[in-house]
This record gives structure tokens, C-alpha cells and sequence, in this order.
């Protein structure tokens, strides 16, 4: 289920990025059709969907994301 956080979206980025380290922009990536966040901007509107990215034995190795305008 996806989970709708309001935060600034860059800024939740910058911080997936630092802690995670791999964090990719993948347009078309299939793990963003259903999504673990869509980051809401509660000034600008803008809204960026976010998918941790995990191998078969389930350790996460990155985060993928996209905006959606």
C-alpha cells in the first residue's frame, strides 16, 4: 500500500540519498507502478513517487524514484 508523505520532496530525497546512498531516477522503472511513497510538496504540489529497490533475499540496496510533476 502506498503511503502519501507532505514533506518537501527534495529535501526527503536529499535524506533517502544520504542515508541509503543509492537512490536512482528511473522514469519508467517498473517498481514505480505501485510505489512505497508519493512525496507530496505542500507548497509547490509537486509529487515525486519513491520504491526501495531489494534483492531476493530482501537486504535493500537503493531507492528509485520519479517525478510526477
Amino acid at each position: 500500500m502506498t503511503t502519501v508523505i507532505r514533506k518537501d520532496a527534495e529535501r526527503f530525497l536529499r535524506e533517502l540519498k544520504a542515508h541509503y546512498g543509492d537512490a536512482w531516477r528511473m522514469p519508467r522503472s517498473n517498481y514505480l507502478s505501485k510505489p512505497d511513497f508519493v512525496v507530496v510538496d505542500p507548497k509547490s504540489g509537486k509529487k515525486t513517487k519513491v520504491s526501495f529497490v531489494s534483492l531476493d533475499d530482501g537486504e535493500v540496496v537503493g531507492v528509485v524514484y520519479d517525478d510526477l510533476g
